[in-house]
């Protein structure tokens, strides 16, 4: 297991001792979290392109990109929490995605 899955199981078991939560509403709601850290690059990428009259450029590229890191880390924390294997699991749809798509 590469260092990024190492962190990733770390934070899922420091999420897990500290969630107040049944095992089960834990892991709904690490896949609901991935919904609003997606909400939170949407606003990030309004406020970079200025689009809402009322807030103007209120956002930066780089805040784009530390949203999307969010987005993916909370994704792989989930992933973590529905199994002990997720790298491997991530690494076959990757590859499952990747024939479809690349041929």
């Amino acid at each position: 297991m590469d260092e990024t899955w190492k962190t990733v199981e770390r934070l899922r078991e420091w999420l897990d001792a500290e969630s107040p939560l049944a095992p089960d509403a834990t892991r709904i709601m690490r896949v609901l979290k991935i919904t609003e850290e997606a909400g939170e690059v949407a606003e990030a990428m309004h406020g970079m392109l200025g689009s809402n009259p009322r807030k103007g450029a209120s956002h930066t590229e780089d805040d784009v990109r530390k949203e999307l890191c969010d987005v993916i880390l909370t994704g792989m924390v989930a992933l973590a929490s529905f199994t002990p294997d997720a790298a491997s699991v991530f690494e076959e749809r990757l590859r499952q995605i990747a024939d479809r798509s690349l041929g």
